[in-house]
């Protein structure tokens, strides 16, 4: 039943005594919580209940969370989604990262902890789509950032979330340093270690999207920052 007013939060977690603690923790907090306990269902459940963002356990029966995190970023490339997880490898972070996840939670965790990155989270994400939408020529790409298109010719690459967001930063500062950290704020929330590597993931894809003009590149400032590079000597 829809609660109105509420941030509607799908937790995705198996194990019934945690469930049941992060469920009534942010229910005491004016969220509207739906809890499932397997990733098939957890599917089933992000499409009809249509969260504002997801809380989800990465091993998981049925379909774990990773899996089920590739699923709904085939349908859904803006809601965010936190990993909660036994493991720390930064193998298995990267990976997250990669698969679309925005965060990651190591188990055991505080519950005032999990509020305060969700709610940056939630923030980051109104502000980047409450942002002005336009449309760019880079080299010999255009770039919608309301369609979250790329286009080269006949050729129409959508971009992710994400990508968009932070391609749009990237030519807002052509051929000047974004700051790594203002740009990590403003689309992450903060520069922590997982999502500065989170961010290096997305640079990764933006170089593979725009590989076709040899006059444009994303050069890294060790340091500093990225420098999106538009009409000569782009290397990336």
């Amino acid at each position: 039943m829809e609660q109105t007013g509420k941030i509607k939060v799908l937790l995705a977690e198996d194990e019934p005594f945690l469930g049941k603690i992060v469920k009534e923790s942010l229910e005491s907090r004016n969220f509207h919580v739906l809890w499932v306990q397997d990733g098939l269902k957890a599917y089933s459940a992000f499409r009809s209940f249509d969260p504002s963002i997801c809380i989800v356990d990465v091993m998981m029966p049925t379909k774990d969370g990773f899996t089920l995190t590739e699923d709904i970023r085939k349908v859904n490339d803006r809601v965010p989604i936190i990993f909660l997880t036994a493991k720390s490898l930064t193998e298995d972070v990267v990976k997250g990262f990669e698969l679309g996840g925005n965060d990651y939670l190591k188990k055991p965790f505080s519950m005032e902890e999990l509020i305060v990155r969700m709610n940056a989270l939630l923030d980051r994400t109104t502000k980047v789509k409450t942002s002005c939408h336009e449309q760019f020529t880079i080299g010999r790409y255009r770039f919608n950032n309301a369609t979250q298109e790329l286009v080269l010719g006949e050729d129409i690459i959508r971009l992710s979330f994400r990508e968009s967001a932070l391609l749009k930063m990237l030519i807002e500062h052509k051929n000047q340093v974004l700051d790594r950290k203002v740009a990590l704020d403003y689309l992450w929330g903060s520069d922590s270690f997982f999502n500065a590597r989170s961010m290096d993931v997305f640079i990764t894809k933006l170089r593979k999207h725009l590989k076709s003009d040899d006059d444009i590149g994303i050069v890294n400032i060790r340091g500093i920052g990225y420098k999106l590079i538009v009409g000569g000597a782009a290397e990336a």
